[in-house]
C-alpha cells in the first residue's frame, strides 16, 4: 500500500496518432452566429473519443444546400477550425467555416463573386474588411458579427 505513495512512480498517458485514428465522433458543442441579436447559423463540433480530434459542420440558416463532403470535414494537423466574415456582405453569405494555417492564405469569394486572397497571420485573417474567430475559442458560445 505505501508504494502508491512513493512518488518515484510514473504514469503515462497514451498518446495516439489523430491521423491513424479510427476517429469515433461525438457531438461535442456548437458556436452559434448572431447578427442584429438573431442566429443566422451555427458550427456544430464533433470530437473523437479516442484521440480528442476536433471536426465542424457549417449550418447555415436558410440555406438547404447538400454539403460539399459527406461524412465528418478532415483538417489537417497544422490548421485549426475558424469562421471568417466578410464586412462587406450583407446577406446570410457573410460568414464561412473555413481552415486556417498559421501564416498562409484563404481564398474568399467576396461581393459580385470576386475571388480574392486574404492574408492569414497567427491564425486570423489580416484584412480591413475581412476578420476570423477560432471556433475552439468559442465553443457552446454565441458570436455576434
Amino acid at each position: 500500500m505505501q508504494e502508491l505513495n512513493n512518488a518515484s512512480h510514473s504514469f503515462t498517458t497514451l498518446s495516439i496518432d489523430t491521423e491513424s485514428c479510427k476517429h469515433q465522433p461525438v457531438y461535442f458543442g456548437v458556436v452559434n452566429i448572431n447578427l442584429d441579436e438573431k442566429t443566422i447559423g451555427s458550427v456544430d463540433v464533433w470530437r473523437c473519443v479516442k484521440c480528442k480530434k476536433k471536426f465542424c459542420e457549417e449550418k447555415q440558416l436558410g440555406i438547404e444546400e447538400i454539403a460539399e463532403t459527406v461524412g465528418m470535414p478532415k483538417i489537417d494537423p497544422d490548421e485549426k477550425w475558424a469562421v471568417s466574415i466578410c464586412k462587406l456582405q450583407q446577406s446570410r453569405y457573410k460568414w464561412k467555416l473555413v481552415k486556417l494555417k498559421e501564416n498562409d492564405e484563404i481564398i474568399h469569394e467576396c461581393l459580385d463573386e470576386n475571388v480574392i486572397k486574404l492574408k492569414v497571420k497567427d491564425f486570423k485573417v489580416e484584412d480591413d474588411n475581412h476578420w476570423s474567430f477560432l471556433v475552439n475559442d468559442h465553443v457552446n458560445k454565441a458570436v455576434k458579427i
